[in-house]
């Protein structure tokens, strides 16, 4: 009976515990649910406010930038009695620069009586006004625009003339302005000009701001206004674009003089707002009414869902416990072996991820390659020991806008800061990988600096952030390395070029000396011609492949160049070179923008475009080289070399870059199809960019950018300008350094009891002692 009744109780238990559970878990669950919705819903509701006082503000901000500058333009012409359109043009110009949001553009607006209109045409016209007054009959003043300047590129072009004061709009606007003596705007309305040249589904209702023009004299004259004109919706949509990241919407209301009010633009978000905002600004004697809505889901972000999501895992949960309880209540012993067992699948689990967490946190403490991990907003999420080591300072900087000044981030040349959106995380988080980016980092950690080479890689959406990955090494003991190898390699190209050089200089000799009268006389010239013509070619090719193995690795010395004079140097020196049976080339040099490069980098690149240029012509045809400037982003300088040659078939194109790469059309044109790689190798190592198209003529027009120079910074002497023994003496101290470094070696090598490798014969030139420069060698043109 007993036993009965306790599993009679046991069988009410169970139900009557997961009943209680059951209940339990819901509410819980509602009210996490309705907490995290009021939570987000509060969140959503701030961001909303902050979006819309900061378009409040940026509205303000920018009416008061308006009221600022038109006073202080109408401020500086009551000084000037007799104002012309040069007066006009250069106090206006610093309002083309200011960009102003929405402007149109700003207008010398004159009242003139109808007796005077004759008078004060012929008057105007004689200061440089180049309009003609069209006066309203009906009336007895009349305001007409003389001086004009277009703020926005899309406006027309030239003053209408029209009587402005029959629009009693802008009249009433005008007059309110000369009798406050302070700015006035104008009710909002579309522009005469918008109605003639604007399709009515795209026009905007626009404001008039007026600000007269007194003397400063005992008894003030009157001399007209200075008026611009704001487009309302582009003046608001650009604002709302800059505040609220495309969340929320926006109206601009105008209230007239009569109190109504009128909606003057508005700008649209995606979503359904359910938050809505509004206040009043003030500009000039008029007010506006802006009104902001808000999508709660987009303000909160990707977890607006989040409450769903809570309620339905909630219920399961809630359903599950109480499914337990209910198990347990009926088969403790079953329930708890199924307990032990999930327990310890579970913490086989931690231990596991525990391992790996540790595992991947000993090995970032371990490696010797900076890593740092940054967020979608730019945030450090992880930076090893090696990283902060190689960046050399700690901290984390607040916002990728302050990187450069926290870790001193420049370009290789050590003088150019990088550009945020150059930097190897930005790229990467923008999608864009990239590999072996170099950058110098100076800072107080760093004082000498160090070069770093970066790869940057978007993080792996598995990872369940948005991000990027950027791992970090110290190449400066590398490029030192290389720098190294490069001028050894200068050594080394020399040493060859000297027996060239020793075996021309008999070849000649003896092809003076061969007489005439010999029977082999014709045979004996031929041949050393022959020796002649392949010294030339071994040493233009060993030239060529020092410029290929150097031009990656030559040590980089950025100045501020004028790419313009280095071009007439270039074709001079092509055109003094060209034998009495090659026609004239015919050439052409646009104004050039300084850039910032290396000057010896830059004239290889220079010389060999228009190298080029001139020597692939068809038979019979002139050649033809024409350099100018192409558009190009900011902070860089575009330069074109363009040709009428033989051209370049499309299927060659993205192979012309390639190292020896040349096209079937060149098959009859001398060259080892490694000059094209080397301007590549130059122009990637300044961060510029080369590429090649048609010419629209015929032939083609190569391009590369390369960093614009700082107009403060003086230009860099060409090698017009430098004397032979400059020239010289650097070649001289560059060998000498090379050839004592090989020479210490040598001796160390000898002192440590080191044998020569088998078949190397001793060198009887004079090791470390004072070297003589090279004589440049010269270009023998073959005389038959």
């Amino acid at each position: 009976m007993v036993e009965r009744r306790e599993n009679g109780a046991q069988r009410v238990t169970g139900p009557l515990l997961s009943v209680l559970v059951l209940v339990a878990g819901l509410v819980a669950t509602a009210l996490s649910a309705a907490a995290l919705y009021s939570a987000q819903r509060d969140t959503a509701t701030r961001e909303m406010t902050q979006r819309h006082e900061m378009a409040l503000r940026a509205i303000r901000s920018e009416t008061e930038r308006y009221h600022r500058l038109l006073t202080t333009l109408a401020a500086g012409l009551v000084n000037d009695p007799e104002l012309t359109w040069e007066d006009w043009d250069g106090a206006t110009g610093p309002l083309a620069d200011a960009r102003l949001i929405g402007a149109g553009s700003v207008a010398y607006v004159v009242p003139v009586r109808t007796e005077d209109v004759t008078a004060a045409e012929r008057l105007w016209r004689a200061r440089g006004a180049t309009v003609t007054f069209h006066p309203d009959p009906r009336l007895d003043e009349h305001y007409f625009g003389v001086f004009l300047r277009y703020l926005d590129e899309t406006e027309p072009t030239a003053l209408s003339g029209a009587d402005r004061a029959a629009n009693d709009l802008l009249a009433d606007t005008l007059r309110k302005a000369r009798e406050n003596r302070d700015m006035a705007v104008s009710d909002a309305y579309v522009l005469d000009r918008d109605r003639r040249d604007v399709p009515v589904a795209e026009q905007q209702k626009s404001f008039i701001l007026a600000v007269p023009i007194w003397t400063r004299e005992n008894t003030p004259q009157f001399r007209g206004w200075v008026t611009s004109s704001l487009r309302g919706r582009d003046f608001l949509s650009e604002i709302l674009v800059k505040v609220s990241e495309r969340q929320i919407s926006g109206e601009l209301l105008s209230v007239d003089a009569d109190s109504s009010r009128h909606e003057v633009a508005s700008w649209n978000a995606p979503g359904s707002p359910d938050l809505h905002r509004s206040d009043l600004v003030r500009v000039g004697d008029r007010d506006w009414i802006l009104e902001t809505h808000g999508d709660f889901r987009h303000l909160v972000g990707s977890g607006w869902y989040l409450p769903v999501v809570v309620l339905a895992a909630g219920l399961i949960l809630t359903g599950m416990l109480a499914w337990l309880v209910h198990v347990l209540a009926t088969g403790r012993a079953r329930a708890r072996a199924r307990v032990e067992e999930a327990t310890a699948g579970l913490r086989e689990a931690e231990g596991k991820s525990r391992r790996q967490a540790e595992l991947l946190g000993a090995i970032m403490t371990t490696i010797s390659d900076g890593v740092s991990v940054i967020d979608s907003r730019g945030e450090l999420l992880l930076e090893n020991p090696a990283a902060r080591r190689l960046l050399g300072v700690r901290g984390r900087p607040v916002g990728p806008e302050n990187w450069q000044e926290h870790y001193g981030v420049f370009r290789p040349d050590g003088r150019t800061p990088l550009p945020l959106d150059e930097m190897p995380l930005i790229r990467a988080l923008h999608g864009e990988s990239t590999d072996g980016v170099e950058v110098l980092i100076r800072n107080p950690g760093h004082p000498e600096g160090v070069l770093l080479s970066i790869d940057g890689r978007p993080l792996d959406p598995s990872a369940g952030e948005h991000g990027a990955v950027a791992v970090c090494r110290d190449v400066t003991e590398l490029r030192r390395y290389e720098t190294d190898l490069s001028i050894f390699a200068g050594v080394v190209a020399h040493d060859l070029k000297a027996p060239l050089s020793m075996a021309r200089g008999h070849a000649e000799l003896v092809l003076e000396d061969v007489p005439d009268g010999w029977p082999e006389s014709d045979g004996i010239r031929d041949g050393l011609r022959r020796i002649l013509h392949a010294v030339d070619r071994m040493d233009a090719l060993i030239e060529t492949m020092l410029a290929y193995t150097t031009a990656r690795h030559a040590p980089l010395r950025a100045a501020a160049v004028d790419p313009a004079a280095m071009v007439r140097e270039i074709i001079d020196e092509r055109v003094a070179g060209l034998g009495p049976d090659r026609p004239v080339p015919e050439w052409s040099l646009e104004p050039l923008p300084m850039v910032r490069a290396d000057p010896a980098m830059l004239r290889h690149v220079l010389d060999n475009l228009i190298g080029n240029a001139m020597k692939y012509v068809r038979p019979g045809g002139t050649p033809r080289v024409e350099v100018a400037a192409g558009p190009a982003g900011r902070g860089l300088v575009r330069i074109e070399v363009a040709d009428s040659g033989i051209g370049i078939p499309d299927a060659d194109k993205p192979h012309i870059f390639d190292t020896f790469h040349r096209t079937e059309a060149a098959a009859g044109y001398a060259g080892t199809g490694l000059g094209l790689t080397i301007c590549q190798r130059i122009v990637q190592r300044h961060g510029g960019e080369i590429g090649v198209a048609d010419n629209p003529g015929g032939g083609t027009r190569f391009w590369f950018t390369l960093p614009a120079a700082d107009p403060s910074e003086e230009p860099e002497m060409t090698s017009t300008d430098r004397s032979p023994a400059e020239d010289e003496d650097a070649v001289r101290a560059a060998l000498e350094r090379a050839l004592a470094e090989r020479a210490a070696m040598t001796e160390a090598a000898s002192l440590a009891g080191l044998v020569m490798p088998p078949g190397t014969v001793p060198s009887d030139e004079p090791a470390p002692g004072r070297l003589r420069a090279p004589i440049p060698e010269r270009r023998h043109q073959r005389q038959d």
